[in-house]
């Protein structure tokens, strides 16, 4: 991601500095120090061959980096817009970006303390990186140098994030439920439907032996009455089958009137009924 935006970078650079003078680096040197400042290897660099062997580094060394950069032509020092090192490891394609200051007067210093190693430094392996300098101006067509291979310690695993096991893939989850109930034999069922069912088999036979009149049940001043009492039972019936309770409150709120009014035409008529037996 980061070598695309830089190419593109450098060829709006190049299209700009087509005929501009070219820049160049004067007096490149590197020198490799230990943690206590002993010199382990210093040599200036040659732009075009890569310093041999490769440089290395250990856990607490630091590498030191210096050049000018300067105009080609007249050799004046040239602070350009943008310089950049570039770390490229070839077999992962792991990459690093690291910023390089440089002054009014084109010197610059970079400084690489594998004690504090920055982070722009990419996960390393025994195998050497990269270095590459980029260097783009407006002014100047952009340049490009192939500086040395890098030998680093091998980078430590980065540490696991805390959240990190919430994305993997995890073991599925195996329901356990509860057994079906088991239902009764059927012969202790029915023995309970029969004995649940008998005081209803005696009603209906004492009501079959006794005979109960009921003449005016059907009459127009009875009938109403309970028709409203049927309908009472009909909505506790969807009561228990469908409805809520405030559903039954409401609907019997609306019942209750016609009920009662029917209920008290129901009883005149009956009193009224009596009187008149009385009478005669």
């Amino acid at each position: 991601m980061a070598v695309g935006i830089f190419s593109w970078f450098l060829l709006a650079l190049a299209a700009v500095g087509t005929h501009a003078a070219t820049l160049t680096l004067q007096s490149p040197r590197i020198s490799i120090s230990s943690s206590d400042a002993s010199q382990l290897r210093s040599e200036p660099l040659s732009l075009a061959r890569k310093p041999s062997p490769p440089l290395s580094l250990g856990p607490t060394d630091v590498l030191k980096l210096t050049f000018q950069v300067v105009d080609k032509e007249d050799g004046k020092g040239v602070q350009p817009h943008q310089t950049f090192l570039r770390f490229f490891d070839e077999k992962t394609g792991e990459e690093g970006i690291q910023p390089v200051k440089v002054t009014p007067g084109g010197k610059a210093k970079f400084e690489l303390n594998m004690a504090r190693p920055p982070s722009s430094l990419p996960p390393s392996t025994t195998d050497p990186l990269k270095v590459s300098l980029y260097i783009g101006s407006f002014v100047h067509p952009p340049v490009q140098y192939e500086l040395f291979d890098l030998v680093v310690p091998p980078s430590q695993p980065p540490a696991q994030h805390p959240d990190e096991v919430h994305f993997h893939v995890r073991p599925e989850i195996q329901h356990t439920f509860r057994p079906d109930q088991k239902l009764p034999p059927k012969v202790i069922s029915a023995f309970f439907t029969l004995l649940l069912a008998a005081p209803w088999v005696v009603l209906l036979g004492l009501w079959a032996h006794i005979r109960p009149q009921v003449p005016y049940l059907f009459s127009p001043s009875i009938l109403p009455f309970v028709a409203s009492l049927a309908t009472f039972e009909a909505l506790l019936v969807q009561y228990w089958v469908a409805l809520r309770l405030g559903q039954v409150l409401f609907y019997g709120a609306i019942l209750a009137i016609p009920t009662a009014l029917t209920g008290q035409r129901a009883l005149a008529a009956l009193g009224e009924r009596r009187l008149g037996k009385s009478s005669k």
